[in-house]
């Protein structure tokens, strides 16, 4: 199916999103690899069937972003598994000394991966993605979120455009939106003609959309975005993958700890996980919720809500896998024998097989009823 079709097909829409949390990302490829099984079982497919042939539109942050361009252009979750092994040292090449006081880790290997998986050439506007695509950058030119899709009827994708979006490399917008800060140098866009507008973009995780669940929603219904898919509990589905969550409690902080170092170290983290908290409990809110971790004490998963909000007044079917990388949430999963620091690190490449385990175990929560409806 073309995308074109895909988009005005009046069946239920489904929707993938994916966290952003650098090597991370392994966690989300495990739990892919379980939905892919299922969905296989479940529609009678065999090993040919990926998830660009199931979802409508697929949406990332940073590593996320890597994952959701791969499955768009049809790649199997083992091939984008492969590619994360093989490629995982490759990702964090590390920077010369003199640069350090930039970036830790250099980009040309990044880009060389990119552009030789995605291919050089290969534009947003892309026949070769087969599903609507959704990534999030952070333009520090202009200070501004960029939520950057291939939505053929978006403003800025107009073909008459001179700088219109779909001309861009997908290679170089996936680089953008892994360009975290500290980490990887940012990565410097030019669009129009001669060069008009040239722009430095960063990580998107740098934004409120980390968890790009509930922003991808609006970007499929909002009038301004020219998609319109119609709402309902029983009309759109929602699947939310995260890579984990790592609170750092200290019980013995004094205020004269929250020194300038202090803040500019522990800021960013708390921005970041209070605006992934933020964008879960708006879809547990607007979307009837099936399954999901507590977000806090206070109002657990929000999965029974019908007392206060009936499901017909429910707009899309909602399902949120992920877990906290704790000591204590390890061993609720059974992984008394992982050293959390081991896999809260954002580049811990050598530990890929126990973030595999992580994904292994959060996999296991996955089931049929999640998708009922949708199959």
């Amino acid at each position: 199916m073309t995308l074109l079709k895909k988009i005005e097909a009046t069946t239920p829409k489904k929707i993938l999103t994916l966290d952003g949390g650098g090597i991370r990302g392994m966690i989300t490829v495990e739990v892919l690899a379980a939905i892919e099984t299922l969905l296989r079982t479940e529609l009678k497919k065999d090993d040919q069937f990926v998830l660009a042939d199931y979802f409508d539109y697929i949406s990332g942050t940073s590593t996320g972003a890597i994952i959701a361009a791969c499955l768009s252009l049809g790649w199997s979750v083992d091939k984008v598994r492969e590619f994360y092994i093989g490629s995982g040292a490759k990702m964090f090449d590390k920077a010369w000394f003199i640069k350090k006081y930039k970036h830790f880790y250099e980009d040309e290997e990044l880009k060389q991966l990119l552009q030789q998986e995605f291919g050089k050439d290969t534009t947003l506007g892309s026949p070769a993605l087969k599903t609507l695509l959704m990534m999030v950058m952070r333009n520090a030119t202009t200070d501004s979120p960029w939520p950057v899709s291939n939505n053929p009827n978006a403003k800025y994708n107009d073909k008459q455009r001179d700088d219109c979006n779909l001309n861009l490399p997908l290679w170089q917008l996936v680089r953008a939106s892994t360009a975290a800060p500290v980490f990887f140098p940012p990565e410097k866009i030019t669009l129009g003609k001669k060069n008009k507008y040239p722009f430095v973009f960063v990580d998107g995780g740098i934004t409120m959309y980390n968890n790009p669940s509930f922003q991808t929603f609006l970007m499929a219904t909002l009038a301004p975005y020219k998609l319109g898919w119609e709402t309902g509990a029983d009309k759109m589905l929602m699947i939310s993958l995260g890579t984990g969550t790592c609170p750092e409690a200290n019980e013995d902080l004094s205020p004269g700890d929250m020194n300038l170092l202090y803040n500019a170290q522990s800021l960013p983290s708390a921005l970041m996980n209070a605006a992934l908290n933020e964008q879960d409990i708006l879809c547990r809110s607007f979307g009837k919720c099936l399954y999901g971790d507590a977000i806090d004490r206070e109002i657990g998963d929000l999965i029974d809500q019908t007392a206060h909000f009936p499901v017909q007044s429910k707009l899309f079917t909602y399902a949120r896998y992920n877990a906290e990388l704790s000591r204590q949430g390890l061993d609720r999963m059974g992984l008394q024998d992982i050293n959390p620091k081991d896999v809260q690190m954002l580049d811990s490449v050598e530990h890929i097989k126990e973030l595999q385990q992580v994904g292994q175990a959060i996999a296991k929560n996955i089931s049929r009823e999640h998708f009922k409806g949708f199959l």
